[in-house]
């Protein structure tokens, strides 16, 4: 069974999750909280990891996984472009519920990006998160803590026994507030294309980007 950290996002010891960060450098895994809803993270440079991710998940191989990074400087080791137009969101909405579709950088694992040549990537606004991927030192994943196909969870009472069996962390801060993702839109066209509407509307978002 995981070790369950049981912490209160508004007043949380830091060194709480000193123990889950060197799992996750050491290519263990992690149910975590996000914004809207728990999510399903590894050290994203860690191949072994990355596919426990997709057995966990049972999710098909040709599925991508988005990352979560803790600020834009390691966008530059993801992203192999950043359009005017993405630089205008993130200046907007990171950190935050948006996850942005870039061209991936060579350097990005093959696993994540199934084939398109693309990743996804959000700045998490989640104070917990946030503050575990800065111990990790480097991007996680980001998937959503669950069976693929099956709704995302926000609360860790809420998700199968052997999902929580599956991972070595559980970092539960007790049920999230919305239950509902991120939008996620895709920059690598011209104009951005909304391939999913979250927390953040679309017209939220085209007014940014005609400003």
């Amino acid at each position: 069974m995981p070790k369950v950290i049981k912490l209160d996002s508004s007043n949380f010891d830091p060194k709480a999750l000193n123990e889950a960060a060197q799992g996750i450098r050491e290519g263990q895994t992690a149910i975590f909280p996000t914004s809207g809803l728990y999510g399903l993270g590894v050290d994203a440079a860690n191949e072994n990891a990355v596919k426990r991710i997709f057995q966990i998940k049972k999710r098909a191989a040709e599925k991508p996984i988005l990352l979560l990074i803790h600020d834009s400087v390691a966008l530059d080791q993801i992203a192999a472009t950043v359009p005017s137009a993405a630089q205008k969101l993130m200046d907007q909405f990171w950190p935050g519920d948006l996850t942005l579709i870039f061209p991936a950088n060579e350097s990005v694992l093959k696993a994540l990006i199934a084939g398109t040549g693309k990743i996804g990537v959000r700045q998490t606004a989640h104070p917990i998160t946030h503050m575990l991927i800065e111990k990790v030192g480097r991007p996680i994943t980001g998937t959503s803590a669950n069976f693929s196909g099956s709704p995302g969870y926000k609360s860790v009472d809420e998700m199968p026994p052997d999902l929580i069996a599956a991972v070595d962390f559980v970092i539960d801060v007790g049920p999230l507030t919305t239950g509902v993702g991120s939008t996620v839109v895709d920059i690598t066209v011209s104009p951005p294309k909304v391939l999913r509407e979250g927390r953040i509307s679309i017209e939220t978002l085209q007014r940014v980007l005609t400003d």
